[in-house]
């Protein structure tokens, strides 16, 4: 049975201790990054002796979210009923702020729905996450060329869609705490709209874990920022597209508000 986490909502327990290795760490996050690193470096060795499947992903996933706890991370999801709506694929489309969502995702979404994600081609070949990534049978951009892009998007997507895998896009071209809705393109409703699919807006403030300067995939922890993620109602594309596409900025939108403000 895969590891998950039950009902629509969960927040962290109150009175979360963190572990004494990292509070003998002087605060660093030393000890949260030697144990990503490692529940990760398992995942890898998994993957290159092609061991590592849906189960496998799936409990990585679990072990770094227990992890971020024991650190200081406080999570706070809502929603998650929305994940199980159906039986049918959907495009999860969401805002991106650190590498925790794209770590948390999978044990969120993958007990419910067959996962993938749209990935820039530097994950697939990066020596140390590319066996875990290339694993999933991601849709691979480059984002050098648009056009050729939403090409292998439309064509692969919907040739997943229509197997029965679910697809999470992050239509901004990087991870940035700042939502600016004029960089937040339309490929995922495009897709979604294409493969005659339903898409899940996914709200989320994950700037507990910081991008760094020198390794941008491992920056500071900040335990005073709670971890907040929402998963919309999915939603039928009509039309264009375009109103659908607003619903999903105004959601995103309103949930940091109310996020930043608290």
């Amino acid at each position: 049975m895969l590891p998950c986490i039950k009902g629509s909502s969960y927040d962290t327990p109150a009175g979360q201790t963190r572990h004494w290795l990292d509070r003998l760490a002087l605060n660093s996050r030393a000890y949260f990054v030697a144990g990503a690193l490692h529940i990760i470096d398992q995942g890898r060795r998994a993957a290159n002796r092609g061991q590592y499947g849906d189960a496998e992903w799936v409990g990585s996933s679990y072990d770094i979210l227990r992890l971020i706890e024991r650190c200081g991370g406080r999570f706070h999801l809502r929603g998650l009923h929305n994940i199980a709506a159906g039986s049918e694929p959907v495009v999860f489309i969401s805002n991106h702020m650190s590498t925790l969502e794209t770590f948390v995702f999978p044990c969120l979404i993958e007990p419910y729905k067959h996962v993938t994600y749209m990935v820039k081609g530097s994950l697939v070949t990066n020596p140390f996450f590319g066996p875990i990534m290339r694993s999933r049978d991601p849709i691979v951009v480059s984002r050098d060329n648009p056009k050729e892009d939403f090409k292998i998007v439309m064509d692969k997507g919907k040739k997943l869609l229509s197997s029965g895998w679910s697809i999470i896009i992050f239509p901004q071209s990087t991870r940035t705490t700042r939502f600016e809705p004029e960089h937040f393109n339309t490929l995922g409703i495009k897709l979604a709209r294409a493969a005659k699919v339903k898409v899940v807006p996914v709200a989320i403030k994950s700037d507990f874990w910081g991008n760094g300067r020198l390794i941008k995939d491992f920056g500071p922890l900040d335990r005073q920022k709670g971890i907040h993620m929402v998963f919309g109602e999915p939603m039928a594309i009509k039309g264009s597209g375009g109103e659908e596409h607003q619903k999903v900025i105004e959601f995103i939108q309103s949930h940091l508000q109310v996020w930043q403000k608290g």
